[in-house]
């Protein structure tokens, strides 16, 4: 578009106001894009690691199968794992805390829920600035649209004549903006979208995954307690 009605004889003809919507446009299409392409690979991420789980549950403790879930500090399955095996230790303690009132079962789910809870907010970050921009690069393109036609009115009356050649480019320059404005919309919109299903997925293989985990450490603690009060029997019948 390098005519007389493209972008080039937008900005080099605009004034201030014009050229610095134009940068405000450029500045939240590259945010959104950003934003885009790192939740998309993260999510990628994330569904891969998803797929760990599978090897975690067939290793032949829990120890080997945190190690098989990665050493990634960020991976929150991983960081689920760990945070309901600690959780578990902690309420075992033998010193008296204030959480010995809850019973395991609902410490555990306090821990877990915080776990996803973490991982939620980092899953979302991010998507606040596609929101803002696909919600208001339309109305900053139609500013850019509306101060551009005020200002080829302005030249048609200072001119006294208002023919085509003279309407159609200053008019088509600032139509221009109304496109931009879209153009940086529609993609955040859509990303902005495409993102919050992906998370959606992650979010309930998360929870499908706590679930299980849930289950594990309670049937633990009670095979452990079954155990416990078995020896403490026979010791008994022995005495």
């Amino acid at each position: 578009m390098n005519s007389q009605l493209g972008l080039i004889n937008l900005w080099t003809g605009g004034d201030i106001v014009t050229r610095g919507t134009a940068l405000l446009l450029l500045a939240m299409s590259l945010s959104s894009w950003m934003v885009i392409i790192i939740k998309a690979l993260n999510l990628r991420t994330c569904a891969s690691q998803a797929r760990q789980t599978e090897h975690f549950w067939h290793s032949t403790d829990f120890a080997s199968g945190v190690h098989k879930l990665g050493t990634d500090a960020t991976n929150p399955f991983r960081a689920l794992a760990v945070e309901g095996r600690e959780a578990t230790a902690h309420h075992r303690a033998q010193q008296p805390q204030l959480h010995d009132s809850l019973d395991l079962s609902d410490w555990l789910t306090r821990s877990l829920r915080n776990s996803i809870d973490e991982s939620t907010a980092r899953l979302q970050s991010g998507l606040a600035v596609l929101a803002s921009v696909g919600s208001t690069a339309p109305f900053v393109g139609l500013f850019g649209t509306v101060w551009g036609i005020y200002h080829a009115l302005l030249s048609i009356s200072t001119a006294g004549q208002a023919t085509i050649d003279k309407v159609a480019g200053p008019i088509g320059e600032a139509l221009i903006m109304t496109a931009l404005g879209l153009a940086v919309a529609i993609p955040a919109v859509l990303g902005y979208n495409a993102l919050v299903r992906g998370n959606k997925s992650v979010l309930g293989k998360l929870n499908r995954f706590a679930h299980d985990l849930h289950a594990y450490f309670i049937t633990g603690a009670r095979v452990s307690i079954a155990a416990d009060s078995s020896a403490r029997i026979l010791a008994l019948k022995k005495a």
